[in-house]
C-alpha cells in the first residue's frame, strides 16, 4: 500500500539557516511516522540586495534520505502558479509550509491557493513570525494574504498565536513549543571543544549564538560585560554568528568599552558540524533580545543541556523556567549583568542543568507532527 504523502513547502537545502534545518528535521520525523515526504524549496529565496548576510547557501552536503526539489522563485509569479499546480497534481494528504517574513506572503500565498483549488488538500502553516521583528510598510497586508491560503497554523509561541487571531479570529491555531534541535551532533567534552575552538581553558565562557541582528540585543550584553563584577569573575563572552547588521557599531562598542579582552568574536557563519563545539565549551547561553517570538537557540541549549539567560520577551518565558533552568530578566544591561554574576557567584550551574534535563522532555518533534495532523483534520476553511 502506498504511503500517504506530505509535501513541505519551505526553505531547505541548498539553503542554510535555522528554518531550513528545522524543516529538514521535521521531514525526518514525518518519515519515521510512515509518511512519504517531498520537500519543495526555492530556486531563488531572496534577491541578493534583500539578503543581509554573505551567502544564502549551505556549504556542506545535502541531507541524506530527503527528496528536495528546487522549484519556487520568490519573485517570479509564473513559478508560483507552476509549483502550485505540481503540488496539487501530487494530491498529498497534507501540505506543510513555513512562514517567517511578510516578503514571502505573495509567493507562498499564491502557490498555496493553486494547491487548494481541488478543495481536498489541507494546508498547515508553521508560523515562526507573523509580524516581523523589523517592521516595514505593507507587512500586515502581505501576512494577511498568506493566512488566507492555509487551513490552520502551528505556532511555537503563544504570542504569535494571539497575533494570528488578530488577523483571522476563526483560523485554527495550535501552540507547540519549538522542538529540540538534535541534528547538530552530540556534545563533546569542554576540553575537546576548547581545543577545537583554540580557546584557553582558564576563563569561564558564556555564549551569544546566531545571526547578529539589532533586535537580538547583543549591545545590551556587551554593555553588561563592562560591569566591573564580571571582570572580577574572569568571564569571557563568545559571540558566534554572522553579522546581519552594522558590524562597526558592535566592534566600536567593544573597543571603546574596554572589553576587547573579554569578548571572543567568531563572526563568520557557523557551519552545522561546528555548532556542538560552541555549546560544549560554555557554561551559559545568553539571549538578550529586545523582541522575540520563540528561539531555536533555546532548543539547542536544551539539547546540549546548558542553562539559559533570556530577556522577558515573546515566548522565551514559556520555554525557560526562571530559577530552575535559567533566568528570565528585564531588557537592561544591569539585569543581564546581575544574572550572570548570580550564576557564577552562587554556583548555579549544576542545579540549573538538572532543571534543563527535566524540562527538555517537553520539546518533541512528535508533538509537532501530532499538531499538524490534528489541524489537517479540522473543517476546511474557504479559499479566498
Amino acid at each position: 500500500m502506498a504511503l500517504p504523502t506530505i509535501v513541505m513547502l519551505t526553505p531547505a537545502y541548498p539553503y542554510r539557516g535555522g528554518i531550513a534545518a528545522s524543516s529538514e528535521r521535521l521531514a525526518y520525523e514525518f518519515q519515521m511516522k510512515g509518511y512519504k515526504v517531498i520537500i519543495y524549496t526555492f530556486t531563488l529565496q531572496y534577491p541578493n540586495f534583500l539578503f543581509p548576510g554573505k551567502t544564502q547557501y549551505a556549504d556542506g552536503p545535502a541531507p541524506e534520505g530527503l527528496e528536495i526539489i528546487e522549484a519556487l522563485n520568490s519573485v517570479n509569479p509564473l513559478s508560483w502558479y507552476q509549483v502550485g499546480k505540481e503540488i496539487r497534481a501530487l494530491n498529498p494528504a497534507i501540505v506543510v509550509t513555513r512562514f517567517w517574513i511578510p516578503f514571502m506572503g505573495p509567493a507562498l500565498g499564491t502557490t498555496l491557493r493553486q494547491v487548494r483549488k481541488n478543495k481536498k488538500i489541507k494546508v498547515v502553516a508553521i508560523v515562526d513570525n507573523i509580524i516581523p521583528h523589523e517592521k516595514r510598510i505593507g507587512d500586515r497586508q502581505l501576512s494577511g494574504y498568506f493566512l488566507g491560503s492555509v487551513d490552520g497554523c502551528v505556532v511555537m509561541s503563544k504570542s504569535v498565536g494571539e497575533e494570528i487571531q488578530g488577523f483571522v479570529a476563526d483560523k485554527p491555531v495550535e501552540f507547540v513549543p519549538h522542538p529540540i534541535y538534535d541534528n547538530y551532533g552530540k556534545a563533546v567534552s569542554r576540553k575537546k571543544a576548547l581545543d577545537y575552538l583554540k580557546l584557553k581553558e582558564d576563563p569561564n565562557y558564556i555564549l551569544f549564538f546566531g545571526f547578529i541582528r539589532d533586535y537580538k540585543g547583543l549591545d545590551l550584553l556587551l554593555k553588561a560585560m563592562m560591569d566591573k563584577r564580571i571582570r572580577k569573575l574572569g568571564i569571557k563572552l563568545i559571540v558566534a554568528g554572522e553579522y546581519y547588521s552594522n558590524q562597526l557599531y558592535y566592534e566600536e562598542m567593544i573597543e571603546h568599552g574596554g572589553i576587547k579582552d573579554l569578548v571572543e568574536l567568531r563572526t563568520d557563519y557557523i557551519p552545522n558540524d561546528e555548532v556542538r563545539y560552541f555549546f560544549s565549551a560554555v557554561d551559559l547561553i545568553v539571549q538578550p533580545y529586545r523582541t522575540a517570538t520563540q528561539s531555536g537557540i533555546s532548543q539547542l541549549a536544551y539539547y546540549y543541556e546548558k542553562p539559559m539567560l533570556a530577556t522577558n520577551v515573546g515566548g522565551l518565558p514559556e520555554i525557560i523556567d526562571h530559577g530552575k533552568s535559567g533566568y528570565i530578566v528585564e531588557i537592561s544591561e544591569k539585569a543581564i549583568a546581575d544574572a550572570i554574576v548570580d550564576f557564577y557567584k552562587n554556583k548555579r550551574a549544576e542545579a540549573f542543568k538538572k532543571g534543563v534535563v527535566r524540562n527538555k522532555k517537553r520539546f518533541s518533534w512528535g508533538n509537532m507532527v501530532k499538531a499538524i495532523e490534528r489541524l489537517a483534520k479540522k473543517e476546511e476553511e474557504p479559499v479566498e
